[in-house]
Order: C-alpha cells, then sequence, then structure tokens
C-alpha cells in the first residue's frame, strides 16, 4: 500500500474513532439527563399532595412541574376515575434519532388506584442529536479539509518525484539538461542537489569515457608503427564508393614497402619496424600539400594513400616528391630500394576489387622498373593483367641473363661438436643492374609456373660460385621452392647434377619451407632420400608454424629444422613457446636432427635458447648478411 493510501486509511480510521468517541460521550450524557428527569418526577409526586384521587386532577397537578410521554391512571373501585393520555412508544424517528433510544417509564401505587407513565424526553434526544450532528459537521469537515490539503501537497510531491524519475532517466540517456531547483525546493532540496552532483560527476564521466573510448578506437584503428589507419578502415572507405550521394574522383596511391623482408632478416625486427616508420613519415611529408588526404597501412608492407579531388596527371608532383624522399631514405639505410609507388585514378562509382587490381598491377609494374620507381596506370585501359605481363617478361630476362647474386648468413654452433652451415640469400637484377623485390620475383614466378626455371638457376650459380670460389668454405644453404621439390623431374635433374659434384653436393643444405612439404609428406620424403643419396642435406624452415606432428619427423627426417622467428621472440619471457622448443629439441635429439633459433635479436634471446640445448643460432645479434666476394670482384 502506498503511503497516500495509507496516510488515508489511518485517517478514516482516527476520525470514525472520534466520531465513535463523541457518539458515545452524547449517549451518555443523554442518559444522565433523562435519569435526572426521571428522578425529578419522582421527587415532584413524593412532595405533592393530590386532593383528589382521580386521573384528571392528577394529570393537572403533575403537568405543572413535568410532562409526559403516556399517562394512565387506574382506579380501584370506580372507573370514571381512570385516565390514559399519550402513548406508550414514541412518534415516528429519524435515523439519528434512533441512535438514542431513551425511555423513562414509572409505574407506583397511589391510595385509591395505580399510575403508570413515561417521562417526556424527546426535547433531550433532539438537543442530543442536533449537537451530535453540530459536532458531525465540523469533525468531518475538518476531516475533509485534511484530506484535501494533503492531496495538494501529494500531488505536488508526486510532480516533483515525477520530475526527479525523469531527470533521472535523461541522465542515464546522457541527457544533461539544466536541473530545475525550484520543482524541488523545501524537503527535496537535498534531492535536487544531489542530483546536481549526480549529473556534474555522470557528465565529467561521461566525458572521460568519450575521451578513452576514442583514444581506443584510435588505437584499434590505428596502426601502432606508422599512425596510418588500417586495413578495416581502408575497407570501408571503399565500401563508401557506393554510398556516395554525389561525384567524387581522386587518385589512389599503392606502396609497397618491398625490403620489408630483407630488412627483417638482415637487421632485426626493431630495424624492420623503424624502416617502414621512416617509409609513412616520407608519405606523411609528400601529402603535406594535399590536406584532405588519409593514409592507411593496409598489409605488414603495403600502403595504400587517398588524394582527393586530383586527375592522374596532377598526381605527378606528388609521386617525384615521394620518390625523392625514398631515394634520400635510401642513401641513409645503403639498400638496394626502399619501396615502389602505384597510382591510379578512382570515382564514386568504382568497384573496390577493380581499384585493388589495379593498384596492384601498377605497384607490380613499377617494382620492374628499378628502385623506389613509380608508375601510373590508367584504369581506362582496362589492361588488368599488364602488371602481370612485365613481371613474366622481367623473370625471363633475369633468367635469360643469369641474373643473380648472393648475400651469406653465418648459423652460429652451440657446441663445438655441431657442424652447421651458411645460408645463402638470392637477390635478382633487372637489365639495367637494379634489385627486384625477392618475395615478389618468387611469387611472380610461381604465379607464371616459371618456379622450376628459378630454381634450377639458384641452383647452378650456386655450384659455380662454390667451385669457382676456394676461399668459400664449408656447407652452404640454399632456398628451394617446396612446389619444385614436389616434382619428379625438378628431383631428377637436382639428382643428375649434384652426382657429377658429389664433392660440392656434400657442401649444400636444401632450405624449404615446412608448410609445403607437409603438404605431400611422400613427396618430402623421396626428396630428402634422395638428397642423402648424392651426400646434400635438407633444412626446414619456418618450422612451427604448420601443423607439427611426430609423423613428420618420422616420416621425413630432414638434416635441420629452423624454428620459425616468431618462436625466438622474447623467448625467456614466454613459457608457451620454451615448452614447444623443449619439445622439439628433445625429438629431434633423439631422431639425429639439428634444431635452428632464427632471429635471434638480443643477448637475452641468446643465453636463453642456448640453456635450452638449441644445436645452432643464427640472426642479426649473431651475424648480419653480407654479399659473397667472388674472385675478380671489387
Amino acid at each position: 500500500m502506498s503511503l497516500s493510501r495509507l496516510f488515508h486509511a489511518f485517517l478514516l480510521f482516527l476520525f470514525a474513532g472520534i466520531t465513535s468517541l463523541v457518539y458515545l460521550d452524547s449517549n451518555h450524557s443523554l442518559q444522565v439527563k433523562s435519569q435526572q428527569r426521571l428522578a425529578n418526577y419522582q421527587a415532584v409526586f413524593a412532595n405533592t399532595t393530590f386532593s383528589e384521587n382521580n386521573g384528571k386532577t392528577l394529570l393537572a397537578q403533575l403537568n405543572k412541574h413535568i410532562s409526559f410521554q403516556f399517562f394512565q391512571y387506574i382506579h380501584k373501585e370506580d372507573s370514571k376515575y381512570n385516565l390514559t393520555q399519550g402513548s406508550l412508544f414514541p412518534e415516528e424517528q429519524g435515523f439519528l434519532t434512533r441512535l438514542f433510544p431513551i425511555d423513562l417509564p414509572d409505574t407506583r401505587d397511589v391510595s385509591s388506584g395505580r399510575l403508570q407513565v413515561k417521562v417526556y424526553a424527546d426535547d433531550l434526544i433532539k438537543q442530543t442529536t442536533h449537537r451530535f450532528i453540530q459536532i458531525l459537521s465540523v469533525l468531518w469537515l475538518s476531516y475533509l479539509l485534511i484530506a484535501f490539503f494533503y492531496l495538494l501537497v501529494m500531488s505536488r510531491f508526486k510532480k516533483s518525484i515525477n520530475y526527479a524519475a525523469n531527470y533521472i532517466d535523461n541522465l542515464s540517456n546522457q541527457s544533461y539538461d539544466a536541473l530545475a531547483s525550484s520543482k524541488l525546493s523545501f524537503e527535496l532540496h537535498p534531492l535536487a542537489q544531489a542530483l546536481g552532483n549526480c549529473k556534474l560527476q555522470l557528465k565529467h564521466r561521461s566525458d572521460e569515457l568519450a575521451k578513452e573510448n576514442e583514444k581506443l578506437k584510435r588505437v584499434a584503428f590505428e596502426d601502432a608503427i606508422t599512425g596510418f589507419e588500417t586495413r578495416v578502415k581502408f575497407t570501408q572507405k571503399l565500401e563508401s564508393f557506393t554510398t556516395l550521394g554525389k561525384e567524387q574522383i581522386g587518385l589512389l596511391a599503392m606502396i609497397k614497402a618491398s625490403e620489408l623482408g630483407q630488412i627483417n632478416q638482415n637487421h632485426g625486427r626493431s630495424a624492420g619496424d623503424d624502416y617502414l616508420a621512416e617509409v609513412a613519415d616520407c608519405i606523411r611529408k609528400a601529402i603535406h600539400k594535399y590536406p584532405n588526404s588519409q593514409c592507411y597501412r593496409i598489409s605488414t608492407a603495403d600502403f595504400a594513400v587517398f588524394i582527393p579531388d586530383l586527375i592522374l596527371k596532377d598526381g605527378i608532383p606528388f609521386l617525384e616528391n615521394l620518390k625523392s624522399l625514398f631515394d634520400q631514405y635510401q642513401q641513409t639505410l645503403e639498400t638496394d630500394s626502399i619501396a615502389h609507388i602505384g597510382l591510379i585514378p578512382y570515382q564514386h562509382d568504382s568497384e573496390p576489387m577493380n581499384l585493388l587490381t589495379l593498384g596492384d598491377t601498377a605497384v607490380s609494374i613499377a617494382q620492374t622498373l628499378g628502385p623506389n620507381c613509380f608508375h601510373m596506370q590508367d584504369k581506362l585501359n582496362g589492361d588488368e593483367v599488364y602488371g602481370d605481363t612485365r613481371w613474366k617478361l622481367a623473370i625471363e630476362d633475369l633468367i635469360k641473363r643469369r641474373a643473380i647474386k648472393f648475400y651469406q648468413q653465418p648459423i652460429l654452433p652451440c657446441r663445438t661438436e655441431v657442424k652447421v652451415y651458411r645460408e645463402l640469400f638470392s637477390r635478382f637484377y633487372n637489365s639495367e643492374g637494379k634489385f627486384l623485390p625477392t618475395s615478389t620475383v618468387i611469387a611472380m614466378a610461381e604465379r607464371h609456373g616459371m618456379i622450376l626455371e628459378l630454381d634450377k638457376l639458384i641452383v647452378m650459380n650456386t655450384l659455380k660460385i662454390l667451385m669457382d670460389t676456394p676461399s668459400l668454405e664449408g656447407a652452404y644453404g640454399i632456398n628451394i621452392s617446396s612446389s619444385s621439390i614436389m616434382q619428379d623431374s625438378f628431383v631428377a635433374w637436382l639428382k643428375d647434377q649434384l652426382v657429377m659434384k658429389r664433392h660440392i653436393a656434400a657442401r649444400l643444405v636444401f632450405e624449404t619451407n615446412e608448410a609445403g612439404m607437409q603438404s605431400n609428406l611422400a613427396a618430402s620424403y623421396k626428396f630428402v632420400q634422395v638428397m642423402h643419396s648424392v651426400g646434400a642435406r635438407v633444412s626446414v624452415e619456418h618450422f612451427g608454424m604448420g601443423f607439427t606432428s611426430f609423423k613428420f619427423f618420422r616420416e621425413v627426417r630432414p638434416d635441420f629444422i629452423k624454428l620459425d622467428g616468431s618462436y625466438t621472440e622474447s623467448i625467456e619471457k614466454d613459457t608457451n613457446n620454451m615448452f614447444f622448443i623443449k619439445m622439439i629439441v628433445d625429438i629431434s635429439r633423439r631422431l639425429g636432427i639439428r634444431v635452428i633459433a632464427t632471429s635471434v635479436e638480443r643477448q637475452e634471446e641468446k643465453l636463453t635458447l642456448e640453456k635450452m640445448l638449441i644445436d645452432g643460432l643464427q640472426g642479426y645479434y649473431i651475424a648480419q648478411p653480407q654479399a659473397i666476394q667472388l674472385l675478380g670482384s671489387n
């Protein structure tokens, strides 16, 4: 029950109780007065001397002192003296009159007869009833006034409470309107103060949360290394072209930081991050004159820049400026190149997939032109395979010219009895002597079915270098595509080459990717067996990134496994990677397989891996890759 109803019930019960008390008091007062009247009658009768013993005379004498409702005198001997007057029962009475029933009878014997009377009391009843009605009128009028005033007060409080409730609801909806303190005055003033304080605190907290949310959004959609927006935002930008309500044109620059893999391998991951940050800085400087531009890092080594409201020929200054910045950075970094740029136009109704294909084509063509070069590709050509064609021609040309150079990086043995090798890295260059991105060359060779010829070129050049350069001692590892070792024709060709040069074959370690070998264990086992038959050895690189199982060790039996660099990073803190490496080392040790850790860049990583009984260590902390000095070279 609500407080209002409870108060009304209490008030009604209170006034009903008071009414009962007033009634009892009035009834008691009436009883006292009536008894006094009856006593007066009895006293008058006792003190009066009656001259004649007949009804009329007796009534006349008594009426001088008192009135009767009923009078009856019955003579003992002569009925003519009898007298009956009045009524035994009162006249018709109202409801309130019936609340005060009074009966004043008196019967007594006189000398000559019997007298029976009822003393008149209607006037007393009327007086009592009138007084009772007056009291009730005042009483219940007071009740009505109190109830009405209470309703007014409660109505005011209800409005104030509803206002406070609505205000709280608005606070939950982050609406911080000014508080009308006048609507919460007097007893509700503390509530107004509390709501005011709550509003200020919630608004302050909401502003803080909004700032934190904005920070989180920036962190979620902002690349930590470059400060550019991520691929998610880039995808949203592409999809927005289909929803634009007005025509829009502009340029899309696709930038590939083609040296990232080489820098990570030669100088370590930290140097790779610094390289990406510097590439991003060059892009920022180049778009400084285009304030509405938007920059994205869309993959590990790929960037995209939207420059609105420009046509293709207007992008030449941007390309030349960016290439100049890359050239300057290249002199500081001392690498073969920094990045390559492809520039294409876009419109508001451009299809995202067509833009990406065209941009990739432009970048691919730029990579065939030399270090830090750019290429503009007009989408109106419709020639989406142009970039692939250029790459096919470029790979055919470098194979024909045998345009390959090698860099070497040693592997440090962790124990004196462990014999390891040096890894050879292949670098390819175009007809102008400018280096091409190695990973792109290999990817394009696989796309165009030329990987076998490329791997043969690597093998033949390696054999030639080892035969022509006596100063190169020890074993050397060369990378072979996993798709090549699955080809029986390539394995047979490789065996024929090594059989004729067994003294060189014994110094070779063929490195191939774990994921490719696991795709066909039978072919992988055959390749290992053939290499062992001619004295060469096999190493599995990027080990641990595929579905590693004991079956792979048992059926393939390579000579070396090179753990993927992700297992080395902060190994002194990563207990999960420690457990995995210990398990691999234990299994490999039982099978006579050497385990080599790669991407070792810090002393803590080196010390931890040595304690875990790793057989060899490779990475920037151990030694940097160096170009092989051939006889007759400067």
